[in-house]
């Protein structure tokens, strides 16, 4: 009867639900031949025996399987030869999560970690519910050695958070896509993927530690402007493991410097370095003044910049009032104040720009490298890198969004290439070119080849377990659409102006020297730029852009009419021109 059942041929693992209901349809076919058996030997039995023998049959196979199956669990859990997994999230997702992990045979579900006090000290599923303060312990007991985050609707900021705190501990951690895309076990196997964009970039990332770098930082006082962005936010976590003396946070949104400061106090307590909140513009000389001379900075990273290109278009006036003299008042302040360093984060966009955000970015930098050129106690230099993934306004976050609406997802043009890198990369060389500098370099990671944004839109496509709908694939889930080049978008980007370059004590960044303007120059053109800025006619500021930046090529704008208001500039050149 069992073997009729299948119950004979059933794995310890598949014991559960309909296996359960065939153990008791079992025990009470038993009964009923125990009592047909004594009632045709005639053997005097009391009715309630048989409900007792069938209900001993149950137990003893019931609990007999319960038994060995948590006998080659634990086995199992202290065995090398299989793939130890806690899961992060015991809601619907993580529940679903351990069903299908159950039936494979490469992984062994150890515990679930939730920060859900309610959820504390249950068992769900057979599986003890670990408070995520309690992974160390998890990993002590269990041998966990990774973690899949099943909380689809946790935000990506607080996933990275999560991601970090785990991977300090040595463990793999992997993600899972929300509920509604799990169709089956083997699919969903096939969903688990590393937490992060590494994955996308055509390199190896760049994953040093800061070692020698770090000793820059350490026992400093550091500025961050642009706190609270994408950049600005990893270049705090990054700086704390250097342990500066003092962290300064100069942000112009206040909602983005409460998120940072509120992260950074957390991180910044056990190590004991002093978090100063500070809500300001660059723009502001006599606030950037005070801050830099109150808090007795020794090192500013200056990372504030409006960054979106076609924001950027639109908006000349405001956009360059940020980038470019937001960036002198900041870097000539921190000269005044006596600071050791300052770092300029630049953008590939500064190479021969097609757009304003690229031309505001390249006329910050000859701002800097004026600076630079002078004799004097700050050491100035600027990193120079390209896209980054995961990062506000990105293309990655803007594709994610587009595939979880279900699409279409929508590309400018087929032939458009990046250079691409994380925000950790992002945030690594910033430091490490920090701490390199002698004055006046423009540092570059080796990033490697370009990457087609339209691979990259496939590879997301994948990622979240979906296909391209195209003439070749008419069943596919997820349309691509390409819409066309936006105002002042080239199709290529550039790392270096010069050709030629010298490489430093780290093999992946690279050192280039790039021409810049002279002092009276830089200081005439800064004047017309500010003088258009106040009178608030764009045509001024493009003038004056593009007399500071000759590669300057418009993508957008009307040629006749820039031109134009070149040659305007130029003749107001002709009056003196004022020293700095």
């Amino acid at each position: 009867m069992s073997f009729a059942l299948g119950l004979s041929r059933m794995r310890l693992r598949d014991y559960q639900g309909g296996a359960v209901a065939r153990s008791v349809f079992l025990a009470v076919i038993l009964g009923v031949v125990s009592a047909v058996q004594a009632s045709i030997s005639h053997f005097a039995t009391p009715p309630g025996m048989h409900v007792v023998f069938g209900l001993l049959c149950f137990s003893a196979f019931f609990f007999s399987r319960v038994g060995l199956t948590w006998l080659v669990t634990e086995i199992y859990r202290h065995s090398r030869n299989f793939k130890r997994v806690a899961i992060y999230g015991a809601g619907r997702t993580g529940m679903a999560l351990a069903h299908e992990l159950r039936k494979s045979e490469d992984f062994v579900v150890c515990a679930f970690l939730d920060d859900n006090a309610a959820l504390r000290g249950m068992t769900l599923n057979g599986l003890p519910v670990l408070p995520g303060a309690q992974v160390a312990r998890a990993m002590e007991r269990y041998k966990i050695d990774r973690v899949i985050l099943a909380m689809p609707s946790l935000s990506r900021d607080k996933q990275t958070f999560l991601t970090r705190r785990l991977e300090k501990l040595n463990l793999q951690v992997q993600s899972l896509p929300a509920f509604t895309q799990l169709h089956g076990s083997s699919e969903l196997l096939e969903m688990l993927k590393p937490v992060g964009t590494a994955a996308l970039l055509s390199r190896d990332p760049v994953s040093d530690e800061l070692s020698a770098g770090s000793v820059a930082y350490a026992g400093r006082n550091v500025l961050i402007s642009g706190a609270g962005g994408s950049i600005g936010l990893e270049l705090c976590r990054q700086i704390l493991a250097c342990r500066p003396k003092k962290l300064v946070l100069f942000e112009l949104s206040e909602l983005a410097l409460y998120k940072a400061d509120a992260e950074m106090r957390v991180l910044a307590e056990p190590l004991g370095v002093e978090i100063v909140p500070v809500l300001g513009s660059v723009t502001d000389a006599v606030h950037v003044a005070q801050v830099l001379n109150e808090q007795k900075i020794d090192i500013v990273l200056h990372a504030a910049a409006y960054k979106h290109v076609p924001l950027v278009e639109v908006n000349a006036r405001v956009g360059l009032a940020n980038n470019t003299l937001g960036t002198a008042v900041l870097a000539r302040a921190a000269r005044d104040a006596g600071v050791q360093r300052f770092v300029l984060v630049s953008s590939d966009k500064a190479v021969r720009p097609g757009n304003l955000m690229g031309a505001s970015k390249r006329f910050a930098e000859l701002v800097v490298q004026d600076l630079a050129a002078r004799p004097q106690k700050t050491v100035f230099s600027i990193v120079r890198f390209g896209n980054v993934l995961g990062s506000s306004g990105s293309v990655v976050p803007l594709f994610q969004e587009q595939i979880s609406r279900g699409g279409p997802v929508t590309l400018t043009d087929e032939r458009v290439t990046r250079y691409f890198m994380t925000i950790q990369e992002a945030s690594r060389l910033v430091l490490l070119a920090g701490s390199l500098a002698e004055g006046g370099e423009v540092f570059v990671l080796d990033m490697g080849k370009p990457v087609r944004i339209g691979d990259l839109a496939r590879k997301l496509i994948a990622a979240a377990g979906y296909s391209v709908r195209s003439a070749a694939n008419p069943e596919g889930e997820i349309e691509i659409v390409t819409t066309g080049l936006r105002p002042g978008e080239k199709l290529h980007e550039e790392l270096m102006v010069r050709k030629g370059a010298t490489t430093t004590t780290h093999p992946k960044i690279i050192s280039v020297r790039e021409d810049h303007l002279s002092e009276l120059e830089t200081a005439a053109a800064l004047r017309d730029l500010r003088e258009a800025i106040e009178q608030g006619v764009e045509a001024d500021v493009i003038a004056a852009v593009a007399w500071a930046v000759p590669e300057y090529a418009p993508q957008s704008l009307p040629v006749e009419a820039l031109q134009c208001q070149v040659v305007r500039t130029r003749r107001n050149r002709n009056r003196d021109l004022p020293a700095e």
